[in-house]
């Protein structure tokens, strides 16, 4: 599994608004210069968002962008599936019942399903609030 820049942008859009949430709207500008990201590239991420609940926005010249919900009611399990779509590291592992004609006899598909229960279980115990906390060396939180 790797994760592309599309979900490793995204995270980090998402962190820089958990940590300027007390600022109200933050425009796009702000994260891309923040960030060091595009923001064409920003706007490309932003349409994943729009079709849910994670964002709200601002319109006008004071309006941006800012999470809905506080920060650590994200977890990094959900952004990354939002961006990248299923986390898994093979089609099979990620289908119940498999779709696979092979899957009553293939000896690595638990393997595989084993393998995408860790990085799920594993992601999702984080959330945006860990990373901003982390960032600021509060509660010593290694990830």
């Amino acid at each position: 599994m790797k994760i592309s820049t599309k979900g490793r942008y995204a995270l980090r859009m998402l962190v820089d608004l958990a940590e300027h949430r007390g600022e109200g709207y933050i425009s796009l500008k702000d994260i891309a210069e923040r960030q060091e990201i595009s923001r064409k590239y920003l706007e490309q991420i932003i349409q994943i968002f729009n079709r849910t609940d994670v964002l709200r926005v601002g319109r006008g010249s004071q309006g941006g962008y800012m999470l809905a919900k506080p920060a650590s009611q994200y977890t990094v399990g959900e952004i990354l599936r939002m961006t990248e779509g299923s986390l898994a590291p093979v089609d099979c592992a990620d289908q119940s019942p498999s779709e696979c004609s092979r899957s009553g006899v293939c000896p690595t598909l638990p393997v595989w399903r084993g393998l995408a229960k860790v990085v799920n279980e594993y992601l999702d115990g984080i959330t945006l609030q860990d990373l901003v906390d982390q960032q600021h060396g509060a509660d010593n939180y290694v990830i």
